[in-house]
């Protein structure tokens, strides 16, 4: 049974990290501190944030295109603040490496995000 809070959602993928045999697990889209408590029970919990401006952001959620996504940046901006209220920003003060996506391609940032995975798993 999930809890309520916070840390519900990483509560929903226990089970398949309890169950998996592999010894790195890559979890995208952590939007708070419990979550990451919920999953530091099960080892070690490095985080990767990658940071984009507003305007870059919100591009890519238009090109997404998605029916759930902000259609003006005024809902972009008031689903901003949502993540915040949850704290997405603490978590990303956690982060042990940032990346810019400013700037770069979808190759580029893949690119760059798995040498810094590689590194941590040497």
């Amino acid at each position: 049974m999930v809890k309520n809070g916070q840390g519900a959602i990483a509560e929903l993928v226990a089970p398949q990290i309890e169950n998996s045999k592999s010894n790195v697990i890559i979890i995208d889209g952590i939007r708070s501190n419990a979550e990451i408590e919920v999953l530091r029970k099960y080892g070690t919990v490095k985080l990767l944030a990658i940071h984009a401006s507003t305007n870059t952001r919100f591009g890519f959620l238009k090109q997404r295109g998605r029916s759930d996504d902000p259609q003006t940046k005024e809902n972009f901006e008031e689903r901003d603040n949502r993540e915040i209220g949850v704290g997405i920003s603490n978590s990303i003060a956690l982060s042990d490496e940032t990346i810019s996506n400013n700037n770069l391609t979808k190759d580029e940032l893949i690119e760059h995000s798995f040498k810094i995975i590689e590194g941590w798993i040497e």
